[in-house]
């Protein structure tokens, strides 16, 4: 009734499915590894400017934060 002819049939099917969703999690485990790796790199202090200039904390609480960091 049913002709499997997508990428050779039968099986095939199901094992190229696989492969390609297999492929999928590789690269997108592998792009969440990159940015991982380049944020470890980063020191206390440029954190702290990164978040100063992202709006995430106000002048008085960067001052007092590089403050305490720079003892």
């Amino acid at each position: 009734m049913h002709d499997f002819h997508f990428f050779g049939g039968g099986w095939m099917m199901f094992i190229w499915w696989f492969l390609i969703i297999v492929l999928v999690i590789v690269v997108v485990r592998a792009l969440l590894n990159t940015n991982q790796k380049e944020s470890n790199n980063d020191t206390p202090l440029e954190i702290l400017k990164r978040r100063y200039a992202n709006g995430e904390i106000d002048k008085e609480e960067f001052e007092k934060r590089k403050k305490d960091l720079l003892k």
